[in-house]
């Protein structure tokens, strides 16, 4: 059976609704997880969302800031919100899928994990030491039983960009917050604490540049292709064989209003 999953950092779900909803009907994802909907949950567009084929729908978000969301055309079960903040932000949200077909207790980790600010020095910016803290507590997580992998996706913006392959250039992005080597080096470390295969360079060459996100500052962000990749889908060990085929869908960066960031599609064969 082939399970598709999207991940997509919206930047504001009710703003952005028009674009969820072309996404959704061009690309019909079985389960799409959205990060940074800036939406307090009771102002969550659920019947809006509902009428696009999504009867299952799971959600934890504040007002203007952060927010994650998981949409499924199977049941959910098991939802666990909020585990790796220690500041209360609605950022993480894990679910089970449920029902009686392969992807049945398939676990599904969202994650929108703090950017950090500008300034790469935690004694300096609370914001980037955030950020540490954040990825040392999913580093923790598999040990202590608070974040399930094995059957599991982890899927999300993840805001570190680990390859050189994955910005635009190595040498000028290495000091800036996204690339820095205490990033990349808290990355990896998670990413082994879980076990866990990066889908994406499973099935696109890690020589091969990729990217899911380009700065609203460019005026001509196409043309000067100047962009990282923060969003990810990672895999449990026992899933490695299972990813199927991975889609980053660049064209909804010129969509109208776009997001910063574009969805990438996982196939999971189950």
């Amino acid at each position: 059976m082939p399970l598709t999953l999207a991940t997509w950092n919206i930047n504001s779900i009710r703003l952005r609704l028009p674009l969820v909803r072309r996404f959704a009907e061009a690309y019909r994802p079985d389960v799409l997880c959205l990060q940074e909907t800036k939406c307090p949950d009771g102002q969550f567009p659920l019947s809006d969302l509902k009428a696009l084929g999504y009867e299952h729908i799971e959600f934890v978000g504040q007002k203007g800031y952060h927010g994650v969301a998981t949409l499924s055309r199977l049941p959910l079960q098991n939802v666990i919100r909020g585990a790796f903040c220690r500041h209360g932000h609605a950022r993480q949200m894990s679910v089970t899928l449920g029902g009686t077909g392969e992807a049945a207790g398939l676990t599904i980790h969202n994650f929108y994990v703090p950017a950090g600010g500008d300034v790469p020095d935690p004694a300096l910016n609370d914001k980037f030491a955030h950020k540490l803290d954040f990825l040392d507590g999913m580093t923790r997580a598999p040990s202590e039983g608070a974040l399930a992998n094995t059957r599991a996706v982890l899927v999300g913006d993840l805001n570190i960009a680990p390859l050189e392959t994955d910005v635009w250039s190595h040498k000028a992005l290495l000091s800036v917050v996204s690339h820095t080597p205490v990033e990349v080096e808290r990355f990896a470390a998670c990413q082994a604490a879980g076990g866990w295969v990066d889908a994406m360079r499973r099935r696109i060459p890690p020589e091969q540049k990729l990217y899911t996100w380009w700065s609203y500052r460019s005026p001509d962000w196409a043309a000067a292709d100047k962009g990282r990749r923060l969003d990810h889908i990672w895999v449990s060990q026992d899933l490695g064989g299972a990813v199927a085929g991975i889609e980053v869908v660049k064209e909804t960066r010129g969509w109208e209003r776009a997001s910063d960031h574009v969805p990438v599609i996982a196939t999971l064969s189950l």
